[in-house]
């Protein structure tokens, strides 16, 4: 190994409130499979799609300035549509490294959609932002775009990553909440607005009463990620990750697991 191998390669931080941030991850490490991963869950402040927008203007650049500080990443991804659609201009004057946030997939789902009627699946803080209205404008101007707030798919997809059955009610209500809308019986594409979401593709897909076409932006956000990482050198073989949380380590317990699948391995409080 390289001197540049062994302890000075920057990691990339992901930050999150819960385990969604790793459909971006999943992604992320098809391209980069050897680039130290930390990831962040602000799980004492679960959920922020029930939080107002000063709270999490707020927290969100305070938690990850803390976290910069210890870890010292070459780069963030808020790995979380609510808080990327409310902080990431707050996040970007505060940090000094390259910051990439998530945002609604309404570009590629607008190019995608035959019927001209999109869903947008997210939290409720997501939905009613400004920038999505601004996205909603400049890239879906000529399409239908029916809004549902669905928090608790939330709580489905982190029950799932801790091997528990996601409960059915929840997904079948989610799917309702779009289609019985004015207009839902014409969507044939539905934006998963929230990184949790892709987590339980296959279950709304299932409970969907057509077939739908399913989108979220962990692809897109890779591949920035790739981007803007280019001039690192990374590590020839992995080096296992951190996991670490801001609540209690021993509710993580159920979701090891799911993050050693990534090569994550040690766990710590921030």
């Amino acid at each position: 190994m390289t001197k540049t191998q062994i302890g000075e390669c920057p990691p990339l931080l992901f930050f999150d409130t819960g385990v969604g941030g790793l459909s971006v991850l999943k992604e992320t490490v098809k391209l980069l499979p050897h680039a130290p991963i930390v990831y962040a869950a602000d799980y004492a402040g679960m959920p922020y799609g029930m939080k107002s927008e000063i709270e999490l203007a707020s927290r969100v650049p305070a938690l990850l300035g803390r976290l910069v500080e210890r870890y010292k990443p070459g780069l963030a991804t808020i790995a979380c549509n609510t808080a990327s659609t409310i902080a990431l201009d707050h996040v970007r004057s505060a940090l000094n490294i390259p910051v990439v946030g998530t945002v609604p997939a309404i570009k590629p789902a607008s190019e995608m959609t035959k019927t001209g009627a999109i869903g947008l699946l997210g939290t409720k803080a997501t939905i009613r932002q400004p920038y999505v209205d601004k996205l909603a404008a400049d890239f879906a101007a000529d399409k239908l775009l029916l809004r549902h707030g669905a928090p608790e798919l939330v709580y489905a997809a982190e029950a799932k990553l801790r091997g528990e059955k996601p409960d059915s009610t929840i997904i079948e209500e989610a799917i309702s909440g779009l289609l019985n809308q004015d207009g839902g019986e014409q969507i044939d594409t539905i934006i998963l607005a929230c990184t949790h979401f892709p987590l339980l593709r296959q279950e709304l897909q299932q409970a969907a009463p057509r077939p739908l076409q399913f989108i979220d932006g962990a692809q897109g956000i890779a591949r920035r990620i790739a981007y803007l990482t280019k001039t690192i050198s990374w590590p020839s073989e992995g080096q296992g990750g951190t996991f670490v949380t801001t609540g209690d380590l021993a509710d993580i317990k159920p979701y090891k697991p799911a993050f050693e699948v990534y090569g994550i391995d040690r766990f710590q409080t921030l």
